[in-house]
């Protein structure tokens, strides 16, 4: 029986939830449960919170979690990445007052106040710098203004907030994050992991192509195969009008609407996309 950690609530829950049913499992009834069992599938799924779900994979008590990369990092947590899941994105950032430190190099010697220290230790070590780590639970934003730090780092989408506060990002980015699959590290993949990863991975596969199916003239073929490709080669079928044939191909999401109008533009008719549910590959 397999145990696998799913988070309870914030931005990765909803996200998770979703990718297990749409791979065939079955998922808790009420946000109340702790926990739901998949007997068909011989798995047991637990809801925990996001940043203790490294900490009990690494501990062997769970096969795998899902959980954010920046959360596993900041755990300090032995957890290997099996899998990226495509959501929960974010990006961590330095920020300080404009013209106050314009680099990261110039953090060294400095307090910098963050509500993930595991993320801040790892990227400093990673650049050789020495700075004074302050930990704050979250509104991190007023550290400077309070006097308890020189610069922050924290997650930033917009950047609303920081100019709101009178900061600007500097440096590169200290990490990009999302939902990635864990596991102890060193473990070696069981057949019912395997499983599940083929499961995941055809949920990821059909998010990112559709079913595209034409008509198109037999002597125009390869030029619409060109534009169709497919993941290993269309499906060619005979039509009973004679001198035509219907092309089935998996299409890339992202770029369907300009291979349909090329596609049109060649002379195909009767195309057709179609989501895909789930697939093996």
């Amino acid at each position: 029986m397999l145990r696998i950690a799913v988070p309870n609530k914030g931005s990765l829950s909803q996200g998770s939830i979703d990718i297990f049913t749409e791979a065939g499992y079955r998922q808790r009834r009420s946000t109340r449960d702790l926990q739901a069992l998949d007997a068909d599938n011989e798995v047991e799924f637990f809801y925990l919170r996001p940043g203790d779900i490294a900490t009990y994979v690494a501990s062997g008590d769970l096969d795998l979690g899902i959980t954010g990369r920046d959360l596993a990092v900041n755990s300090g947590a032995e957890v290997e990445e099996v899998l990226v899941l495509g959501f929960g994105h974010s990006t961590f950032r330095y920020a300080a007052p404009p013209g106050a430190v314009d680099s990261a190099a110039a953090l060294a010697g400095r307090r910098i106040a963050t509500s993930y220290p595991g993320v801040v230790r790892r990227d400093l070590a990673s650049r050789g710098i020495e700075a004074e780590i302050i930990k704050l639970a979250g509104a991190v934003e007023n550290a400077i203004a309070l006097g308890v730090a020189d610069a922050i780092a924290d997650v930033v989408e917009t950047g609303t907030t920081l100019k709101q506060a009178g900061l600007a990002v500097f440096g590169e980015p200290i990490m990009h994050s999302e939902a990635v699959l864990v596991r102890k590290s060193g473990n070696g993949e069981a057949a019912a992991v395997e499983q599940l990863l083929r499961r995941l991975r055809g949920v990821l596969v059909a998010r990112s192509y559709v079913m595209l199916a034409y008509d198109v003239r037999a002597e125009l073929l390869e030029q619409a195969v060109e534009l169709t490709p497919g993941i290993e080669s269309p499906t060619v079928s005979p039509l009973h009008r004679e001198g035509w044939v219907a092309v089935q191909s998996m299409t890339d999401r992202s770029g369907l609407h300009r291979v349909m109008d090329a596609l049109y533009e060649l002379g195909a008719r009767g195309i057709l996309a179609t989501d895909i549910d789930a697939c093996r590959l």
